[in-house]
This record gives C-alpha cells, structure tokens and sequence, in this order.
C-alpha cells in the first residue's frame, strides 16, 4: 500500500468516506485517490454512472463530481453528458 493510500484510509471508515476534506492538500489526495479507484482510464462515463460510482463511498455526490472536474480529474463533453478520467500524458 502506497503513502497516500495509507493516509487516503484515514478518511473512511467501513469504506465510506467520513467527510470531504477542507484542506486543499488533503482534497487533493482523497480526489487522486477517488479517481485512481472508482474510474477506468479510457472508459466513458454517462453522468449517472458517475453519480452511481461515487455514491459507493459518500451521499454527496454533485460535490465530489465537481470537485473531480475542477481538479482536472474527470473531463466532461462540452455538452455535459460524457465523463471520463483524465491520466497523465
């Protein structure tokens, strides 16, 4: 298990995120950590395939989907319907 998985884990309990980190620095990791687990490379997500997946670790999803595309995690279609994870180059 990697550094940031293990801090990563200080946020769930019974695999359910406890609470969305104000902590820029530490928003950061549970969203890399969020990406990295709930979203395949390559694959296209409709918007409820994603509400649906995040739902798996915490009741807030619109929060935590935006939080993604704002993190430049997951990029939307300009038409907003398609979600897919952004990987590095």
């Amino acid at each position: 298990m990697s550094e940031t998985s293990r801090d990563v884990s200080a946020l769930f309990a019974s695999g359910r995120l406890v609470a969305i980190p104000r902590r820029t620095a530490r928003r950061e990791q549970l969203l890399n950590h969020l990406a990295e687990t709930l979203f395949e490379p390559g694959r296209d997500y409709s918007e409820r395939e994603v509400n649906d997946a995040i739902a798996t670790v915490h009741d807030d999803t619109a929060a935590l989907r935006r939080y993604l595309v704002d993190a430049g995690l997951l990029a939307r279609s300009p038409d907003g319907t398609v979600y897919r994870r952004v990987t590095a180059p």
